[in-house]
């Protein structure tokens, strides 16, 4: 199984939300809030309307932990949730398929892999290639490994540089920089 990278290059990040939001406005949602919150797809696609309408913030229980999880919604998430959600009810599933069920973790994985595919991202994608999004261009505006490891709940540092491919960046830096 090949690891998922994240999207290094944030004019790929507009090439791929350009392409969502002629799509639709779901999949546009579904990239945005993977990229602006960290959440695997598991606990996005678990969220009801009422988990984000109104609110500040998103708290939720991981599914893969256990541990309860409590996310500011940033200036760019919050207009769209709003539009989103305006006359829906809180009980509805944040994200619906054409037929009205609850999005799966098979078609967001299309959704996302597509959309990089037609934005010529030629990566590794898969939806967890968002959360990765995520934590690189954290680490790289904030340079805080300690509080990226605390909002991925890794074990150590290394993990968490690994899990963003900093690791890997740092190894290429490395050899490009090292002439004998």
């Amino acid at each position: 199984m090949t690891t998922v990278e994240p999207i290094r290059n944030k004019d790929e990040i507009k090439k791929v939300e350009k392409i969502l939001a002629r799509q639709s406005q779901r999949d546009l949602l579904l990239f945005t809030l993977g990229i602006n919150s960290g959440l695997r797809i598991s606990d996005m696609l678990s969220l009801n309307v009422g988990d984000v309408q109104k609110k500040t913030y998103i708290q939720i229980v991981e599914k893969k932990t256990g541990k309860t999880k409590k996310i500011p919604i940033n200036a760019k998430l919050r207009p769209m949730l709003d539009i989103f959600t305006q006359k829906r009810s809180n009980n509805e599933p944040l994200f619906l398929t054409v037929f009205q069920n609850r999005l799966n973790r098979i078609a967001a994985y299309t959704i996302i892999k597509d959309a990089c595919a037609a934005a010529g991202i030629e990566a590794h994608i898969g939806t967890h290639t968002m959360r990765k999004t995520f934590g690189y261009h954290h680490y790289k505006k904030f340079k805080d490994l300690a509080l990226l490891q605390k909002i991925f709940n890794h074990s150590s540092p290394q993990i968490t540089l690994r899990y963003i491919g900093i690791e890997q960046d740092q190894i290429e830096n490395s050899y490009s920089n090292f002439v004998l």
